[in-house]
């Protein structure tokens, strides 16, 4: 059995190769890691569950250039038509889209005054039929009643008595017993009460990259507004079919505005997410690259280091040494080389994740992934080793007899 200590040494005599390969190993551990890393963390981000019946939903721009035209008569109208269609299971006026990237923000505190702490939250103005028409689950309290919608002109800035706001909100407001803040009057723009009387399971805001993502409040709000949106959810699979029937019936109910950027809530998802889709792509070739540059460089030291001592093998084949303990002995040396790059390796993707998770506010990496790069990286290192190793394996004893 050969012996690692002869190995060793023999890889001592030509460090320079061996060290430039191990460094690269080590090079590719730390970025493949953190890549990895990052792809797992950009996928989470996508999978996460906006609140709403994606699928059978979409919504509509509603835009005013009319001179004579009633915003609040008009408006109930196009809903009240939407609502009875056949098909559509409600509709709303809506101020913003999850995950569309534009929305409102406020802030909820405990307490008046200028100088308190506060949460800040996305904000959607709906009326009494917003749960249904978003498909949120109330886990607690109740609805608001038709009693409760006011409508909001343009520049108010007197907010409703009353909010429906998600769990993960009521967490950051009571972190031990977030059920404790149904029923709790806090307070928004620093003086105005608001009682919180339900609480949704989840609804995300429009902004994926917000680290508050999941906080989101609904008010009792209609907006008068020249330019506004309606959200439409339709029964299982008739999206599609009742799309262009509702925006034709709304463009010829009456003159005076426009109806246009009709949009699925699954393409606002995809259009929202497509520079993570990016992002990962890139990093995937990243990965895919360096592994694969590595791989050659293993194969190239390991040709190099046996044409330079095909006399040498030619001399061992002649005293005895069979074709498996020629293979061995480059697959252990390869071995001993990726050991070392993955140890390097493992202490610069630790200290690159740190730089990382400080940096841009994510979470620490596990010791699983660790495991499986260092763990790939090895797998890579045999596999690229084995073609050259074979071919050492096949050098023939009577090399040993020649001269150079």
């Amino acid at each position: 059995m050969l012996e690692s200590g002869i190995i060793i040494r023999a890889l001592m005599r030509n460090k320079i190769g061996a060290l430039l390969i191990a460094l690269q190993i080590a090079l590719t551990m730390t970025i493949m890691v953190n890549a990895i890393f990052m792809i797992q963390d950009r996928q989470q981000q996508m999978q996460r569950e906006s609140g709403i019946d994606e699928k059978n939903t979409f919504y509509l721009t509603n835009t005013v250039f009319a001179q004579d035209y009633n915003i609040q008569v008009e408006m109930q109208a196009d809903l009240n038509l939407i609502r009875k269609m056949p098909g559509v299971v409600d509709a709303i006026q809506i101020n913003a889209i999850p995950l569309s990237g534009g929305g409102w923000s406020m802030a909820l505190q405990h307490e008046p005054g200028d100088d308190k702490d506060t949460v800040s939250s996305a904000l959607y103005m709906v009326d009494d039929h917003g749960i249904n028409t978003l498909g949120v689950e109330l886990i607690a309290g109740v609805n608001f009643t038709p009693n409760d919608i006011q409508w909001r002109a343009s520049g108010q800035s007197t907010w409703p008595d009353k909010t429906i706001i998600t769990k993960a909100f009521a967490k950051s407001l009571y972190p031990d017993d977030w059920q404790s803040a149904l029923g709790k009057t806090f307070y928004i723009s620093q003086n105005q009460p608001m009682q919180i009387v339900g609480v949704m399971k989840n609804l995300q805001a429009p902004w994926n990259g917000w680290s508050g993502v999941e906080r989101s409040m609904l008010v009792p709000f209609q907006m008068e507004s020249q330019g506004s949106k309606y959200l439409i959810r339709t029964e299982a699979g008739r999206r599609d079919e009742l799309m262009p029937i509702i925006e034709k019936a709304l463009a010829e109910r009456i003159k005076g505005r426009l109806i246009r950027r009709v949009t699925t809530i699954e393409d606002t998802r995809k259009k929202s997410y497509r520079q993570h889709n990016a992002t990962n792509k890139i990093l995937t070739t990243v990965v895919s690259t360096l592994t694969l540059i590595t791989g050659f460089g293993i194969v190239g030291l390991a040709l190099f280091s046996i044409n330079r001592r095909t006399k040498q093998i030619g001399t061992r084949r002649a005293l005895g040494a069979t074709k498996w303990q020629i293979m061995r002995y480059f697959m252990v040396e390869n071995f001993i080389i990726s050991t070392f790059g993955v140890i390097f390796g493992c202490i610069g993707a630790i200290a690159l994740n740190m730089w990382l998770a400080t940096t841009f506010n994510l979470t620490p990496i596990n010791i699983e992934l660790i495991i499986i790069g260092a763990i790939t990286l090895f797998i890579v290192g045999q596999l690229a080793v084995l073609y050259p190793a074979r071919k050492a394996s096949l050098i023939s004893p009577a090399t040993a007899t020649r001269t150079i």
